[in-house]
């Protein structure tokens, strides 16, 4: 597919993350309630008022009515693909709707974005061979670094819906129970060693039925559209914390996810496979076609007052197994899966050390500090700035997610103070 020209001129540019063929969904405000929009060129389409208007209509009455894309999502596929249709036709180049449609869009750089969807539930995993790989060599060597079930199963913890926060707001370095080698009892601290993981999250569209599973290809066409999802991990919490259970706490205290849900529609162009297997995989896992997306990712390390250090790039093609894997697995036990559902697919680090999706890893567990503008890191300090970016390249256009950002701010003094 090529570059589809629009009459919003910042669109046709080459390298701009939001042409005609990317369209992504969000949620806006200027000084009014939130609403919902999509993004073209420099601008946000704003779809509620144009829904107000009867510009666009779509089965089932008002959908774009509410601050969020839930009802739209829950209207199923073919009200995905009529949306799509219909806005793709208003601004594409030479439309006769210019003059309805131009009042309507609003510049992004003056408008507020909030989360685009509510989040219901939230699933984290563990999916990426070479994070897997990295965490397990540095804990139990190479020879024991992914565990038995690991090339078999998607492994996945459920996690918590209210600490996912849009881009750009700010998180707070968390406290909790942390125990180091030589402590003879664990005490109460900040967190020393605060960390990220880059990833992306899966925006379920479709519900599924409690006590039927679904297939692969079922849960597939269940996803609305992707993410950038950033899983701030505090690893000495969690490295008291995780034995028997798994993550608790450690992984509590935000997830960020960007403020624009690039629709599955958008990443058709640049749909890839997942690798080769070293393991076969049971039947209900096994893809019917390629699941994966060719998404170029990188991650930015701003100090406070610095410059920004880009410390990863790698791919989302890297992951071993792909969100329809994951979210049919899901639902094996007869889990039901709800309009609204996040799925995080796990760190995503690239096969050498520039590519490694978080700090544990670039730092190999705090050994090795690696250079940033103005000094080295090891892990987070106060007033850092991370950044996730991902974008696909098709023939003469780019598909981006926008922007996904945190700036960790010092711990509180005394968290109990009242």
């Amino acid at each position: 597919m090529s570059l589809l020209r629009s009459w919003v001129e910042s669109a046709n540019a080459p390298d701009h993350p939001f042409p005609l063929n990317n369209l992504p969904c969000g949620v806006f405000s200027l000084e009014d309630e939130p609403r919902c929009g999509m993004a073209i060129g420099d601008f946000i389409l704003d779809l509620a008022a144009l829904e107000e208007e009867g510009v666009i209509a779509l089965p089932g009455g008002s959908l774009l009515d509410v601050p969020f894309w839930n009802e739209v999502m829950e209207a199923g596929p073919a009200v995905w693909a009529d949306l799509r249709a219909q806005v793709t036709g208003l601004l594409a180049e030479g439309s006769a709707s210019r003059a309805e449609v131009e009042p309507h869009l609003v510049p992004r750089a003056g408008a507020t974005l909030h989360l685009p969807f509510l989040v219901s539930e939230y699933t984290d995993f563990y999916a990426g061979r070479n994070h897997a790989f990295n965490v397990g060599t540095m804990f139990r060597g190479a020879e024991n670094a992914l565990p038995p079930n690991w090339l078999h199963i998607p492994i996945g913890y459920n996690g918590r819906a209210s600490s996912v926060v849009v881009s750009g707001t700010p998180v707070r370095r968390p406290w909790g129970q942390v125990k180091g080698p030589d402590d003879a009892v664990p005490r109460f601290a900040p967190s020393a060693r605060f960390d990220i993981e880059l990833e992306m999250g899966a925006v379920v569209g479709q519900p599924s039925t409690h006590g039927q599973p679904v297939t692969v290809a079922e849960a597939d066409e269940m996803i609305f559209g992707y993410v950038l999802l950033n899983d701030w991990s505090a690893r000495d919490i969690q490295a008291w914390e995780y034995q028997p259970l798994g993550p608790f706490q450690a992984k509590a205290t935000a997830t960020t996810i960007s403020p624009w849900i690039v629709m599955k529609a958008a990443l058709e162009p640049f749909r890839t496979s997942t690798p080769a297997r070293e393991k076969p995989l049971l039947p209900y896992l096994q893809e019917p076609r390629p699941m994966l997306y060719d998404i170029a990712l990188e991650v930015g390390l701003t100090p406070e007052g610095g410059a920004e250090t880009v410390i990863a790039r790698t791919n989302y093609a890297e992951m071993y197994y792909s969100a329809p894997q994951q979210l049919a697995h899901h639902t094996t036990s007869g889990c039901a899966m709800n309009v609204g559902d996040l799925l995080g697919s796990g760190t995503i680090s690239g096969p050498t050390k520039d590519a490694r999706g978080s700090l544990l890893e670039l730092s190999w567990g705090g050994k090795e500090p690696f250079p940033v503008a103005g000094g080295t890191r090891s892990f987070i300090q106060d007033n850092d700035t991370l950044t996730l970016r991902g974008q696909c390249k098709g023939d003469g256009y780019t598909i981006g997610f926008g922007e996904c950002t945190g700036k960790v701010i010092p711990a509180l003094a005394d968290p109990y103070a009242r």
